[in-house]
């Protein structure tokens, strides 16, 4: 199927590449399914594309890459909710905003996205009670 996107403009995706997100992202509660694309060869962010609306793209990378000690537990509801049997069927990213300079560009940690590579299913996790903010540096500490 052919898809509208914000970066890549028309773009070839399978049925099987398309992430269910069924209560959507807060603040785009319609918009249910996602494809990553990536952003370009050899860059670790990639774009967390919707297959409806062209318009609506989220620059994101996994979290790991800039902050080596990022980590949470998923509570049970979540993981039942995504349909979690393994750990390596899990894929977290942060969600980011880039800046100019570059250096001043940061990432949502209070927020990831999870997404079950296996069931392509995903939500965005609101981590309460969390050390992290929705701005930290890329280049480390928060805003």
């Amino acid at each position: 199927m052919i898809i509208k996107t914000k970066y890549h403009g028309e773009t070839q995706i399978q049925e099987e590449q398309i992430i269910m997100f069924a209560n959507g992202l807060p603040g785009f509660s319609d918009e249910k399914k996602f494809v990553i694309l990536p952003l370009s060869e050899d860059s670790p962010f990639v774009v967390l594309q919707s297959a409806e609306t062209a318009e609506l793209a989220f620059i994101v990378a996994s979290p790991f890459v800039f902050f080596k000690d990022y980590g949470f537990d998923l509570d049970e509801t979540t993981v039942e909710f995504l349909e979690i049997e393994a750990a390596e069927d899990v894929e977290v990213m942060a969600i980011l905003t880039i800046e100019e300079p570059f250096e001043k560009s940061t990432a949502n940690l209070m927020a990831p996205i999870v997404v079950n590579r296996k069931k392509m299913l995903g939500k965005q996790v609101i981590l309460h009670d969390s050390p992290y903010q929705t701005k930290h540096l890329i280049g480390g500490e928060s805003c």
